[in-house]
């Protein structure tokens, strides 16, 4: 069930957890227009119906990257504006999008929706087109960047150097802002002290981020446990990137 967990004189902030892998969705609506964005969709008739019960337009689908449990809910509105970045090409994304970003990494370009303004970061890394959402008091991170860790870059079109420069610029870009914003994942992991929120503040990212606090050191970055896993989906990646080499 979706519950308001940001409202501001602007706009907004619906989330819900949805699917079987902790995903965390984001509705932001623009109190003036009533026009919506949902941010990686799981499944769509349940936005729909969201936005319908309370006289919401859903007008655009912001995709932070192209991963299944990310992108599922594009089918079903496809007469939306359906944004992704074009360098989730790379990995295979085929899928039903209409619109594209082409920022370069560590860049950004300003999206709308109703007045409202946000900063489409591409952060690349846990894929080759992730995007990060920053503006109006949020900070929408996908799987770039959990509430205590970062997302792994052992996938398919995933890449480590490219993640650590990623939040490198991110951090850098975030420190200036107030450290009240909110920060919002794509999945529900829990933090190194046991608490499992779905969002904390800015403030508390920076201070308390594992994959940001080893930035500045090279071996503890290279301790980081979570940036790949030996598992099946470690090994789907394996077999797509040997399949890649030989075409």
């Amino acid at each position: 069930m979706s519950e308001c967990i940001l409202e501001t004189p602007k706009m907004l902030v619906l989330q819900a957890q949805l699917g079987d892998w902790d995903n965390l969705n984001h509705l932001l609506v623009c109190k003036k227009t009533s026009k919506a964005v949902i941010i990686d969709p799981f499944f769509s008739q349940y936005w729909l119906d969201v936005c319908s019960a309370n006289g919401w337009h859903l007008e655009q689908v912001w995709l932070t990257h192209s991963h299944w449990d990310h992108s599922k809910g594009v089918e079903g509105l496809e007469d939306k504006q359906v944004w992704v970045h074009a360098d989730e090409s790379l990995r295979g994304w085929d899928g039903p999008s209409n619109h594209e970003w082409s920022n370069i990494a560590n860049s950004f370009v300003i999206q709308t929706i109703g007045d409202l303004e946000l900063e489409a970061h591409c952060t690349p890394g846990h894929t080759p087109g992730h995007m990060t959402f920053i503006g109006e008091g949020v900070v929408i991170s996908g799987d770039c960047m959990f509430l205590g860790k970062c997302g792994r870059t052992d996938l398919f079109g995933g890449d480590v150097i490219s993640q650590k420069n990623s939040l490198i610029y991110l951090r850098e870009h975030l420190s200036g802002l107030p450290k009240n914003w909110l920060v919002l994942p794509g999945h529900q992991y829990a933090l190194s002290n046991g608490q499992n929120p779905t969002f904390i503040t800015l403030g508390e990212l920076l201070r308390d981020n594992e994959a940001l606090n080893a930035l500045d050191d090279d071996e503890k970055w290279a301790s980081l446990d979570f940036l790949s896993f030996d598992d099946n989906l470690a090994e789907k990646a394996r077999r797509q990137k040997a399949r890649t080499s030989r075409n």
